[in-house]
């Protein structure tokens, strides 16, 4: 199959510019930018042929709202594998790396697999309310959405939690340590921040290993590093993935790392143009490719 990159990057582009260049901050205290949001979500899956469900629920007094689409596996159907993303951001902040570059990978990895006749279920969520003050409460989006498939006996065999994914740099140094990892393993990690992560609770390690796997099939040109680690490294719990975890199901963050990369995190900086399109659609490819091989 021709992979028109191009196309894709195009497209990444125009994700990102339409919900932080044009929406900008997706707060619940100014329901027209969430609005906005959902409303362009809605019609890019519309285009594509899915039909999306909103899935309400109250989120300290205020309506929240999560988007999914799902496509049904051919012969594991009960078996589902969640592709999900945040679309909101901290209120100071046009959010492009946090969190519309993770949302356009969400919309474009869901693109490329439309016609992908998988043995398991694929379900995409983009997800409400990951951000302060919302965030490790019960408020969450994702932490809804976790509880009401446990509370259904879903079986979601694995869950790919992005965020941040669109900033890089060749910098020697630009890449940072999580401080909760001791200072003998520090060299164990890399020290350019020219990488995409999958990290994972200990439980998800087999999750870890066949993403990996996966994301190499889709693409050789952006460097991977895949980890599990104890969730007493609170870094690893500082995104939806953490929901899933509290529910026993097997989930990864696949991130470029955030404020350990990024100086524009939480900042009113962090706009369109500081993103790399190019690794972004790498990005795609891999974890495109990542969902094939856990579809089956």
């Amino acid at each position: 199959m021709m992979i028109d990159r191009d196309t894709i990057e195009a497209k990444l582009r125009l994700h990102v510019d339409r919900l932080a260049g044009l929406i900008g901050p997706r707060t619940l205290n100014k329901p027209k930018t969430i609005w906005a949001t959902l409303g362009y979500i809605e019609s890019q899956w519309s285009e594509m042929g899915y039909k999306s469900e909103r899935e309400c629920y109250d989120a300290g007094g205020d309506e929240a709202t999560n988007l999914i689409v799902e496509s049904s596996g051919s012969k594991r159907a009960d078996e589902i594998v969640l592709l999900g993303a945040h679309y909101d951001t901290v209120y100071c902040t046009p959010g492009a790396d946090d969190n519309a570059s993770a949302v356009a990978v969400l919309l474009e990895v869901s693109r490329l697999l439309r016609d992908h006749n998988g043995k398991r279920t694929a379900r995409y969520v983009a997800f409400a309310c990951e951000e302060p003050p919302y965030f490790h409460t019960d408020s969450m989006g994702s932490q809804h959405h976790a509880r009401q498939s446990r509370s259904r006996g879903d079986n979601i065999v694995g869950m790919l939690c992005l965020e941040m994914v669109g900033y890089y740099s060749l910098a020697k140094g630009s890449q940072a340590v999580p401080p909760g990892i001791p200072k003998w393993a520090h060299r164990f990690f890399p020290q350019r921040g020219n990488f995409i992560a999958a990290v994972g609770n200990m439980p998800s390690w087999k999750l870890c290993w066949r993403f990996r796997r996966g994301f190499k099939r889709g693409t050789r040109r952006m460097p991977l590093f895949s980890i599990c680690l104890p969730e007493r490294i609170h870094e690893i719990r500082l995104s939806d993935n953490s929901s899933f975890w509290d529910q026993g199901y097997p989930a990864l963050m696949l991130t470029d790392t955030s404020f350990l990369r990024n100086p524009n995190y939480h900042q009113p900086t962090d706009t369109p143009e500081t993103l790399d399109y190019p690794r972004m659609t790498e990005v795609t490819l891999g974890v495109a490719a990542a969902m094939r091989k856990l579809l089956g």
